[in-house]
């Protein structure tokens, strides 16, 4: 199989610690790609027509995307054991969501200041962007802290890679400050051997 990736990219860093994980690293063909909305670049967008990645093309050639696709059916296809068994199941898919709303959030103000002219980027829509980052961090910090002390699971690691690319992109919002808990936590899981294996590099 083949895993289209990025070493900048939250989504791909999910699958990438879910092999790791698993070890079964070495039986995925890792193909780098690039690109950005307005300029696919090398994305496989034979395979992702939204010219996004992750894409999995399984051995039969059919494409897997997005990252929570691609990480149920790894997990399923090595038993991985990172997506529970219900009830526990409900609550780590709607971790993973929530740590992949981060994410979306996160790289758009990226895109933002990236992609426009200065005089055209749009601070509202910034501010906008990093509202939700904050109240999804608050729950983090509250709601979700129990869930977050439990097994592993993919919303630890979906978490952990969205709390990552944070520090990585958006580093100046200090984002721990009146979050203890969330930011001991992450403390710890950024030293696990496979967050630090795939920590983003430009």
């Amino acid at each position: 199989m083949q895993l289209f990736y990025s070493p900048t990219s939250i989504f791909a860093r999910k699958a990438l610690v879910l092999l790791r994980e698993s070890g079964h690293l070495d039986e995925i063909e890792l193909m780098g790609a690039s690109g950005t909305p307005v300029n696919p670049g090398t994305m496989p967008t034979a395979h992702n027509p939204l010219g996004k990645i992750p894409v999995l093309v399984r051995d039969d050639g059919a494409a897997l995307f997005d990252s929570r696709v691609i990480c149920r059916f790894l997990d399923a296809h090595f038993a991985a054991g990172l997506y529970p068994s219900p009830p526990r199941l409900w609550d780590t898919l709607t971790l993973e969501a929530l740590a992949d709303g981060i994410a979306d959030a996160a790289i758009l103000m990226v895109y933002e200041t990236r992609l426009r002219a200065p005089e055209q980027v749009l601070q509202s829509w910034i501010d906008g962007q990093w509202s939700k980052v904050e109240r999804a961090l608050d729950v983090l910090e509250s709601d979700r802290s129990d869930h977050l002390k439990g097994p592993l699971d993919m919303g630890h690691v979906a978490v952990g890679c969205a709390l990552s690319y944070l520090d990585f992109r958006h580093g100046a919002r200090a984002w721990r400050e009146n979050r203890p808990r969330l930011a001991a936590w992450e403390n710890d899981f950024a030293a696990r051997e496979h967050m630090r294996a795939t920590v983003p590099t430009e």
